[in-house]
């Protein structure tokens, strides 16, 4: 069905596919795997004709639809709902057939057709989409426009997943969705009825709903059939029997050698060393297998802290006086291993900056140890460092007095080479930033981890080694993460974050599991019992609105305002970062680090837009 044949692409003269080949049959899902930097993204782009090869081709039946997930959704008002039911151009062009045909014949044919496609249960199912990835039933209505770029990029996979293509290609799906929205794209995607391509690094995803690997490697496609626990095993046995042989080869190879040199000077035996060194010469050298250099992490272990480390009693959290989180009351102790659970928007990075000591409470009590040192990790951190800075340097400066030793000694237990860490910051892949974060919140041996979504730009390889030095490391951890494998493997304890609340939840990843579903189906449930009452609700609640801009007309100027100041800054932040990941761009060095450096003080001024959007709304409500 889709067929690759000799395919061969580089970028700025660095070959990246080598004369590769593969086919895909129809209805396989495929896993396409492999270190950043391999070129999965790219065969995507090539299978998709976003780029040209520079030799080879890439055949699909030309009567298959092809699907991805769109970049280009319009800021306007367009509601959610209409975005996801547009993605399926064929039901829209019907739809607005029927409004100027004239035909009674073909109007009769349009009819049928949409009937085919079911295109009237279209609305129920592209709902029951977009509530899988998280939005609520009020949420369909609202202007695209009102969302951040994470709810957007939620949108437009609910846009390729509606649409169904007979050919589905998903790069990195995962990586805007909370925990509860994966468990929900698992199971869609284990059922999806046709051919799906997949590039992920979550282990789980991979492993519920492939049947087929595509690994790309050192511009090389190896297929595979089975999940990703399956390819792991056979590519060891690949690797393992192909090292035997290059053995054994050379074993002989030296042995038939050792006859030549032994012999050749004699007339009686130099028929047979001329022709053993022609079998030499013909012999189909099988390479060995050459390791590759794994990724390590190493954090240091600090010195025993009494407990607890922090206590909180009764604390109200939030920002501008607008509570997030309510009546917390628990603590951290130094053993502690703790993941939280919840869907984004419902406060578990406002909690963990609470831990971080970078927000103070609203109300309560917050007691901490006063020798208590604290490592941080945060996606938007690399929005912050130094890009003209190297690695080096900027661990020179964490450090302080250390020697050139010392600093070189801690990257490398990051993983970073010499040649690396004197690199630019700007020249390194999401993942090397995040590894550069990691070493950086470890220089003073902190006694409790907090990781926001430390694996978003980390490949399966270094996953796998923050998972061991998470395990080994002594101190305490906290961690969110839309990774399952990493929360079922490094925390011991899971606290609930929902509805204003922080709670214990009794049970592992798997009993989180059956309780999202319960919950889920306990909301169908109340959604159609209680259409008219949310009707009547909604009503009154228009009424009371209404009633109190009236009221406070300068407050609710003021909430306008701080709103759409919110709304410019977010388009224009996709805007940029659409040009940012565009493949040339880091062509124009200079450029770029402009482009950097404004995208760092735009990421600043949309949480001081969202702060002030918050306060502002709050002193309206409670007016």
């Amino acid at each position: 069905m889709l067929t690759i044949s000799k395919l061969s692409y580089r970028i700025g003269g660095r070959l990246i596919l080598d004369n590769v080949s593969a086919v895909v049959q129809p209805g396989w899902k495929v896993g396409v795997v492999g270190p950043n930097g391999a070129g999965k993204s790219t065969l995507f782009k090539l299978i998709s004709k976003e780029i040209q090869a520079d030799g080879g081709e890439i055949s699909l039946n030309e009567r298959l639809s092809m699907g991805i997930v769109r970049q280009d959704i319009a800021d306007d008002d367009t509601p959610l709902l209409e975005i996801v039911l547009a993605s399926d151009l064929e039901r829209a062009s019907l739809l607005a057939a029927c409004e100027t045909e004239q035909d009674a014949d073909k109007l009769g044919e349009i009819y049928e057709r949409l009937n085919d496609i079911d295109a009237y249960a279209a609305p129920a199912r592209a709902s029951a989409v977009l509530a899988g990835l998280g939005f609520k039933e009020e949420q369909l209505q609202m202007p695209i426009s009102a969302f951040s770029g994470g709810w957007r990029m939620r949108v437009a996979l609910a846009g390729a997943l509606f649409r169904q293509p007979d050919v589905l290609l998903l790069d990195e799906p995962t990586n805007h969705l909370d925990l509860e929205a994966i468990m929900w794209l698992e199971e869609y995607l284990a059922n999806y009825p046709k051919t799906l391509l997949i590039i992920s690094h979550d282990r789980d995803l991979l492993n519920t709903c492939i049947d087929h690997v595509i690994h790309v490697d050192k511009q090389q496609l190896t297929a595979y059939t089975g999940n990703y626990n399956s390819f792991e095993r056979e590519r060891a046995e690949r690797m393992m029997n192909q090292q035997k042989m290059h053995e054994k080869q050379s074993a002989q190879r030296a042995h038939m050698q050792a006859f030549v040199d032994r012999f050749k000077a004699k007339a009686s035996k130099a028929a047979q060393a001329q022709s053993r060194l022609k079998a030499l010469e013909k012999m189909d050298v099988v390479d060995a297998v050459i390791a590759d250099r794994g990724v390590k992490f190493v954090f240091p272990q600090p010195e025993e802290l009494a407990p607890p480390m922090l206590a909180m009693e009764n604390v109200t959290l939030g920002y501008g006086g607008t509570p997030v989180l309510k009546n917390i009351t628990d603590q951290l102790d130094p053993d502690d291993r703790i993941a939280l659970l919840g869907a984004n928007g419902n406060g578990k990075s406002t909690l963990m900056k609470l831990f971080a000591g970078k927000l103070d409470p609203i109300s309560g009590t917050v007691r901490v140890n006063n020798k208590l040192r604290v490592g941080y990790f945060a996606q938007h951190q690399t929005d912050e460092m130094d890009v003209e800075e190297s690695p080096y340097q900027a661990m020179a400066r964490r450090m302080n007095t250390r020697s050139e030793t010392e600093v070189r000694g801690k990257l490398g237990r990051f993983g970073f080479s010499k040649p690396l860490s004197d690199n630019r910051i700007a020249t390194l892949s999401g993942g090397e930033k995040a590894r550069l974060l990691f070493a950086l919140m470890t220089v003073e041996s902190p006694h409790l981890l907090l990781l926001d979504e430390p694996t978003n730009h980390l490949d399966m390889e270094s996953r796998e080694a923050l998972v061991d030095a998470l395990n080994a490391y002594e101190g305490a951890v906290v961690i969110v993460s839309h990774d399952p494998s990493m929360v079922e493997r490094v925390a011991d304890r899971l606290w609930l974050v929902h509805n204003g609340s922080v709670q214990q939840f009794d049970g592992d990843l798997a009993a989180y599991r059956q309780h999202i579903v319960a919950q889920r189906r306990a909301e169908r449930r109340g959604e159609k019992g209680g259409a008219k009452n949310k009707k009547q609700q909604a009503a009154a609640q228009a009424a009371a609105l209404a009633e109190r801009q009236q009221q406070h007309p300068k407050l609710w100027a003021e909430v306008q305002h701080t709103e759409a100041s919110l709304a410019k800054l977010n388009t224009e932040r996709t805007k940029m970062e659409t040009t940012m990941a565009a493949p040339d761009f880091y062509d124009d060095a200079v450029h770029a680090r402009q482009a950097q450096a404004a995208h760092a003080k735009l990421i600043k001024a949309i949480g001081t837009a969202e702060e002030g959007y918050l306060a502002a709304l709050a002193t309206f409500e409670t007016a």
